[in-house]
């Protein structure tokens, strides 16, 4: 019995000993996410478990312990997981398995997936500014009505990559404040934030619309000019110009703080230099301001110019009349009161023509009587 029990140990623990060998025999594998490891809820995303031979299949495991019934079984290459709900959020791992010879791989570094879209998307801000300077600091505000306690920061670059900028604990119904700079080139991009809950952190929001972020400075400024000149008189046709000797190939108009566009397309102006036109329409006193524009290169679309010298547009015009509108009530009023004050005017000179015409009737009528009865006495 007991050579039997001590044959029966060894035999468990040189397979024990030939199990570990294998496990450790391998790398571990990598688990990766197409298109991206961020997925809007109702889309779907691709799993795929990256090891060496002899693995030919592998098995995907969802680390929180929820259990996915399309995570059962063995895969082959890749998995695709969804359409995603917000069960399908969180942590997964992967290992590679062999049945012949047995044969499995460790576990893949874990992979969170997020499922974004489940709430209201939250609102971004720029302070003091969405175009800076080099080496100046600007911050980027996250804010929602929602009571979320998380706030996630993710920039876009010029290459079209994403990555995780910021991540800030609130405790509900405060905005987050992410803090970007001093501002390079690598700090410029778009931005977008997320909202979360601290005990669901793999389920997002929408994302908020975006914010780009601009540094300035990098080239010398382009001239600004209005055909026909800064004061245009209304409903004429507005056209702002844009040029310089530098090779741009895109242009950026700005009114004060507003954005009004850029243009690609660009041609040839006087003395060869390049020019954009940017055509504003028929002048409002709404296109009265202050205009700058800028200068950049497509391949660097989130590195300008310096701005150009400040034009001064001003349209006046016949819209602008001067004479009080009738729909005005205080003008409304005014006319009323002009309109009483003249009814009365006009009455006090029919009452004084009246009294003027009855005391001269009255003054001959008086004469009149008067010898008559002087003659009579005399009789």
């Amino acid at each position: 019995m007991c050579p039997t029990l001590l044959s029966l140990l060894s035999l468990g623990f040189c397979v024990s000993l030939r199990t570990w060998a294998a496990v450790g025999e391998y790398d571990k594998p990598s688990l990766s996410a197409w298109p991206s490891p961020m997925v809007p809820l109702g889309q779907t995303v691709t799993l795929q478990c990256h090891f060496r031979s002899p693995f030919k299949i592998f098995r995907l495991f969802k680390t929180d312990g929820a259990s996915l019934p399309e995570l059962h079984g063995n895969h082959f290459n890749n998995f695709t997981l969804g359409p995603v709900t917000r069960e399908h959020a969180g942590s997964y791992t992967c290992s590679g398995f062999s049945r012949s010879p047995f044969e499995f791989s460790r576990h893949s570094d874990p992979l969170q997936i997020v499922v974004t879209g489940v709430f209201t998307k939250p609102s971004i801000s720029a302070h003091p500014s969405p175009l800076m300077r080099a080496g100046e600091n600007v911050t980027l505000r996250c804010h929602s009505l929602l009571w979320f306690d998380e706030f996630i920061l993710h920039q876009e670059n010029s290459t079209g990559n994403f990555q995780r900028r910021g991540q800030m604990l609130t405790g509900g119904h405060v905005p987050a404040d992410f803090s970007i700079g001093p501002m390079t080139l690598a700090s410029a991009g778009t931005y977008r934030c997320y909202g979360s809950f601290s005990h669901s952190p793999y389920v997002w929001s929408a994302p908020s619309d975006p914010v780009d972020i601009i540094i300035s400075g990098r080239s010398r400024k382009p001239s600004l000019s209005a055909q026909g000149g800064p004061l245009v008189r209304s409903e004429e046709n507005v056209t702002l110009v844009c040029s310089s000797e530098s090779a741009f190939d895109q242009f950026h108009l700005l009114k004060e703080t507003e954005d009004l566009g850029h243009l690609l397309s660009v041609g040839w102006g006087p003395r060869g230099a390049l020019q954009a036109e940017f055509p504003l329409g028929p002048g409002t006193p709404a296109h009265s301001g202050v205009y700058r524009c800028y200068g950049s290169f497509t391949r660097s679309p989130y590195s300008w110019s310096d701005p150009s010298d400040p034009l001064f547009l001003s349209v006046t015009g016949s819209t602008t009349s001067s004479c009080p509108s009738t729909m005005d009530p205080h003008t409304t009023e005014e006319a009323r009161l002009l309109q009483g004050h003249s009814s009365q005017l006009h009455l006090l000179l029919r009452l004084s023509v009246a009294f003027i015409y009855t005391s001269i009737f009255l003054a001959v009528l008086v004469c009149h009587c008067l010898p008559t009865k002087t003659h009579q006495q005399r009789m």
